[in-house]
């Protein structure tokens, strides 16, 4: 019953057996495989977006802060919520790839960004000196690191207040598949249509080995966006293994129909809490993750029966056994309903 994390998951047959056709052979390096260029047609044409530029690296953490640093000066402040995986979960590589920039958090209680809250974090804007961090792009995490999952127009509203300021929106789209399941949207309309100038595509999470795509919708922020992947470590010379898996993730839509029954999972898992007594459901649980407090004799339990998650705030196996903490159950697409059910049962 595994639950601590979708990078914990297995990656899918279809993309292993994709590396392994790659590696037939010889083919050129560095990107310019031919299946980079089937990559980049298939990936312009799902976001209905033919000028899209679109490179691929190997983690989450390279792709949003080669983005960033696209998007900012050393000298900018990178607006993103208080949750945002670029402020908690990534070395301060944003930081690193912009060269200084300063991240400026948004408060968001449930994990979703707010237009009043941003408004008011950009405040400051009209004393901005040279004393200041200037005013600098805005990064949106779709689905947020709570699991909530920001509506089409939130996402419009976010994006008119930064471009109403001539500023940029990056997407974190770490889980973009399972936000799109969710939302039963375009990925076209959750982007471009939104406002958002430039995307973290993520496959890793999703039953890729380990791949991302970085889309720009903004053909012009990716300029210099090849030369910060060469000068940061992040181009590999056997591109190809990169791009054998992100076309294996996009043919025949497997990433929406891995999202689906990451989602799926999560959903019936979602509904066995809510009809426990002593589940409390801390965030709207829109997409493949949940976050629930319970009794630490509950999570020990869960635990010792073979249950495998996080708990954010406290050990589950000494203490106060009536001590609620706090428990982050994530769902990948391996995981049915046999777990889920076996789960629950343990949880009484």
């Amino acid at each position: 019953m595994q639950f601590a994390s979708d990078n914990a998951g297995p990656a899918h047959p279809a993309i292993l057996e994709a590396i392994a056709r790659a590696n037939d052979g010889h083919q050129r390096a560095y990107g310019s495989e031919s299946a980079m260029s089937r990559v980049r047609d298939r990936i312009r044409d799902i976001f209905e977006a033919p000028q899209a530029e679109v490179h691929l690296v190997a983690t989450g953490t390279a792709a949003n802060a080669l983005i960033l640093g696209c998007m900012a000066r050393p000298w900018d402040a990178v607006f993103c919520s208080e949750h945002a995986h670029v402020e908690h979960d990534e070395g301060n590589a944003p930081e690193f790839y912009t060269g200084g920039a300063k991240l400026t958090l948004v408060p968001a209680p449930d994990g979703r960004m707010t237009p009043a809250a941003l408004e008011r974090a950009l405040l400051p804007e009209g004393a901005r000196s040279f004393h200041n961090a200037q005013l600098g792009p805005l990064s949106i995490t779709q689905v947020t690191e709570t699991g909530a999952v920001h509506d089409l127009a939130e996402i419009a509203a976010l994006s008119e207040i930064m471009h109403a300021r001539g500023q940029k929106v990056h997407m974190d789209g770490a889980r973009f598949a399972n936000a799109i399941a969710a939302l039963g949207c375009s990925p076209a309309e959750m982007t471009w249509k939104a406002g958002i100038d430039a995307l973290s595509f993520g496959g890793t999470k999703n039953g890729c080995l380990g791949v991302e795509a970085a889309v720009f919708f903004d053909p012009d922020l990716a300029r210099d966006f090849e030369i910060r992947r060469k000068r940061g470590g992040h181009l590999f010379s056997k591109h190809r293994f990169l791009s054998a898996q992100m076309q294996a993730y996009l043919d025949d839509d497997l990433w929406l129909d891995l999202a689906r029954r990451a989602n799926e999972a999560c959903a019936r898992l979602v509904a066995g809490l809510r009809a426990h007594g002593e589940a409390e459901i801390l965030y709207p649980a829109g997409a493949n993750l949940v976050f629930v407090t319970l009794p630490r004799a509950t999570l020990r339990r869960l635990s010792d029966g073979g249950a495998d998650f996080y708990v954010m705030d406290g050990d589950p196996m000494t203490g106060d056994p009536a001590e609620r903490l706090t428990a982050r159950l994530v769902c990948d697409w391996s995981l049915g309903a046999e777990q889920v059910d076996r789960f629950l049962a343990l949880l009484g």
